[in-house]
């Protein structure tokens, strides 16, 4: 029976092991500095400012070349997004959360047109400040 245990741990270990190698390459790019830009407020004389820090979890760390050579247009591509977003949205949670799945699709396309290849995992909103 301890035989028993002693493998079936042994196994264990050894596919927690082979799940942490094949996911070892992925890669983390974040934009410098973070996006600022302004929205509409419920007012169209108001103007209101969002600040959002993000990063670009990759399937490859060998893509953060790929995708620092194609940042301006990533960037452009989230203040486009960001800028037409109204106050409303912008400062709600599940806004928030719609805008994230917006910037991912946007980028996903991007990058899949720019270089053929699937590079971007997921899109990460790590701070995200509004006035």
């Amino acid at each position: 029976m301890v035989r028993f245990h002693l493998l079936l741990i042994a196994l264990l270990v050894s596919t927690l092991s082979f799940k942490l190698k094949a996911e070892s390459t992925v890669g983390y790019y974040g934009f410098e500095p973070d996006i600022i830009t302004n929205y509409i407020g419920q007012s169209n004389k108001k103007l209101g400012y969002v600040r959002v820090t993000i990063d670009l979890m990759l399937d490859d760390i060998s893509n953060i070349a790929v995708v620092e050579h194609h940042t301006p247009l990533l960037r452009d591509a989230i203040v486009q997004i960001l800028s037409k977003e109204p106050e409303e949205t912008i400062k709600s949670l599940t806004g928030r959360e719609e805008i994230r799945q917006r910037c991912a699709a946007k980028l996903k396309t991007l990058l899949k047109e720019e270089t053929g290849q699937e590079i971007i995992r997921e899109v990460l909103f790590t701070k995200y400040l509004y006035h």
